[in-house]
């Protein structure tokens, strides 16, 4: 009887395939304009806040507008964080849908590293945070805050600091921050509903049972789904259930594979995410960061930041608990199915990137509204705690990547060269005869004109010395 044959050894965060990682630059690109706009939104909101003219931006963040009569009259800071963040769960949902069906979560063997890794880096920040106040004496209303990673925040910071990461590690981050999404959706749908509205549930049940027969009967039209879109976000919002899930339901609805039978070069689902990003990105998530992030920043403010347990617990939670997690998730993940990691990378390069998911910044701003909604101060609080946490881990992650940027660089320069001109990067061709018979073609002629300019200039030269 043949001895069975091993089990062939796979790699950790290796090389993407071509057609992935040109919708991951893609979807990056975009996410790090938005996240440059949310950092300058961040800061406008924290001076703002923090100067004499303070009083004019929490006119403006309580200011109500809407129809009472719906349920609907919010202040500008609830219409930023029920309205327009609906628009960006919405993105999350189709990003979630496409990683299901064809992005690396549709392979159970390779989904399993984000997404361990994405359940690790919220359960040990959760872990953390109930530690520290089991110890300090304080709430532990607040565990669910550090369980968040910000892709945009994190995003913005790599364009300054990792502009050469490698994309197998941006990909990494970019669908651990989609499980790290769908994760704190249901965070803040489970533990963060209360009194139940069941005729508006209802309602909005029905709504998206009518939004789903319409995608599947081939209806088009933005005038048709996007008033139906705001009765179901109503409808929700009154339901008691935070407003944020009629956006990710609604992704989830939409179909993200193509019909080669029909010609289509991409999906339904990735031609409205292309539409609806840079809403999300480059408006819904600055105008939430600006009218969420204000809040009265003083040193003694930023002193009780780190003695305070719920504070401490966020700082200590986004910094320490989603490196661990992350990291810890990922080495074990390796370790027991036998994998090893890509020869390009070492396991400092993942802590880096694991360090860099501590920026929990918009989810982790929105959870705090709700984990503290009665308590003004503390809320604030948990808000400053929430931007200490993330700026100590954008400085620390920013540090390890700038150690290991040379090698970066290296490895991007290699993924970029396309030196037989066709648009597909050399790496991918490697194997194909055709590239090879290419390249023996394109280094022939190279030769040929080395040889031709060598005999001019030698021409040139033993003509020039006769005369002398």
């Amino acid at each position: 009887m043949p001895a069975p044959a091993p089990r062939k050894n796979h790699k950790v965060l290796g090389r993407l395939s071509l057609p992935e990682r040109t919708f991951v630059a893609d979807a990056l690109r975009t996410e790090t304009v938005g996240g440059v706009l949310l950092l300058a939104a961040a800061i406008a909101a924290l001076i703002w806040a923090n100067t004499p003219i303070r009083e004019s931006y929490e006119s403006v963040r309580d200011f109500h507008v809407g129809p009472a009569a719906l349920g609907l009259d919010l202040s500008i800071e609830h219409w930023a964080a029920d309205g327009l963040l609906a628009v960006f769960f919405f993105v999350a949902g189709i990003e979630l849908k496409r990683e299901l069906v064809a992005g690396d979560l549709k392979d159970p063997r390779a989904a399993a590293l984000p997404v361990v890794a994405a359940l690790s880096g919220m359960a040990v920040p959760a872990l953390v945070y109930t530690l520290v106040n089991v110890t300090g004496g304080g709430s532990f209303d607040g565990w669910a805050v550090p369980t968040a990673t910000d892709i945009a925040f994190a995003l913005a910071v790599l364009a300054v600091i990792g502009t050469s990461l490698p994309s197998s590690l941006r990909a990494f981050l970019l669908t651990l921050a989609v499980v790290d999404d769908l994760f704190a959706i249901l965070i803040i749908a489970v533990f963060f509903t209360e009194n139940l509205n069941f005729a508006a549930l209802g309602g909005a049940a029905v709504g998206l049972g009518v939004f789903w027969l319409l995608l599947r009967g081939g209806v088009r039209g933005w005038y048709v789904y996007v008033p139906l879109a705001l009765v179901i976000w109503g409808l929700m919002y009154n339901s008691g259930v935070h407003a944020t899930i009629a956006g990710v339901a609604m992704g989830l609805m939409l179909r993200c594979t193509t019909r080669k039978d029909e010609g289509e070069q991409r999906s339904p689902g990735e031609r409205i995410e292309h539409l609806v990003r840079p809403l999300s990105a480059g408006l819904a998530v600055p105008l939430f960061a600006l009218f969420s992030a204000g809040v009265a920043v003083s040193g003694g403010a930023l002193g009780e930041v780190f003695t305070r347990p719920e504070t401490l617990g966020v700082v200590l939670g986004l910094v320490v608990g989603k490196a661990v997690g992350i990291f810890g998730g990922t080495w074990l993940t390796a370790r027991f199915t036998r994998a090893s990691l890509s020869d390009d990378l070492a396991w400092p390069d993942v802590f880096a990137v694991s360090s860099l998911a501590g920026i929990g910044f918009t989810v982790s701003l929105l959870i705090g509204e709700l984990a503290f909604a009665g308590d003004k101060a503390l809320t604030d609080e948990v808000k400053a705690a929430v931007l200490m946490g993330s700026l100590i881990a954008a400085v620390l992650s920013g540090v390890l990547l700038k150690i290991r940027n040379a090698k970066y660089r290296r490895l991007w320069e290699d993924e970029e060269r396309d030196e037989d001109l066709d648009g597909i990067p050399d790496v991918y061709e490697q194997d194909n005869p055709a590239y090879h018979l290419r390249m023996a073609e394109i280094h022939e002629r190279k030769a040929a004109e080395h040889r031709r300019l060598a005999e001019v200039t030698g021409g040139a030269s033993e003509g020039n010395d006769g005369p002398a």
